[in-house]
């Protein structure tokens, strides 16, 4: 008796591609924030994490950048110690910081979005005006959604939240964007 069996692809490789990448983003950016220390002037610490999001935006594109950091967030959310000084747990995403966490996606998106041309992705090997450009974008929404978060769970006012959360991590965030440039200057270098 002879039996034929028939193969049936079930998810394409190009989304099992973009699904590991992404994952492989998702535990990046828990390793960035356990590289973490204080900041003398604020009393969220520096971490590594912005500098996952912008290389997850161009190097995976808005819709898979995002995504990366979205798995980020619910590894976080369902325990995984894997926030800012190895926190986790629900209570992240509500407390003085989650105006951060939140905007990390959109972040990540924006990055995309800018370096690629679109939500589809294309050669992030664009010009250094426009990488710069993506992560500055990126960097404003990271720290509109992060003061305002701030402010409205520890009841500030916008411009004492902007100082405390978001003006003392600009030298921080200029090193981290000069890295990325690094990163994905280095990488174009030995893609050819």
């Amino acid at each position: 008796m002879a039996t034929e069996h028939e193969s049936v692809e079930l998810v394409g490789d190009e989304i099992v591609a973009n699904v590991a990448r992404a994952a492989l983003f998702a535990a990046l950016m828990g390793a960035g924030a356990f590289v973490s220390f204080p900041n003398p002037i604020s009393p969220i610490p520096v971490t590594m994490q912005m500098l996952v999001v912008f290389l997850a935006g161009i190097f995976l594109g808005p819709i898979w950048g995002g995504t990366s950091i979205v798995l980020y967030l619910a590894a976080g959310a369902l325990g995984a110690p894997v926030f800012a000084g190895g926190s986790a747990g629900f209570g992240a995403l509500v407390g003085p910081t989650a105006g951060f966490l939140w905007s990390f996606p959109i972040a990540a998106a924006v990055t995309g979005a800018i370096v690629h041309g679109g939500a589809t992705l294309g050669d992030y090997r664009v010009s250094t005006v426009r990488l710069v450009g993506a992560m500055v974008a990126a960097t404003a929404v990271v720290y509109a959604l992060g003061t305002v978060g701030f402010a409205f769970v520890q009841d500030v006012s916008l411009v004492t939240s902007f100082g405390a959360v978001a003006a003392a991590f600009i030298p921080a965030e200029a090193f981290k964007i000069a890295a990325a440039i690094g990163i994905v200057r280095s990488d174009a270098i030995a893609a050819h």
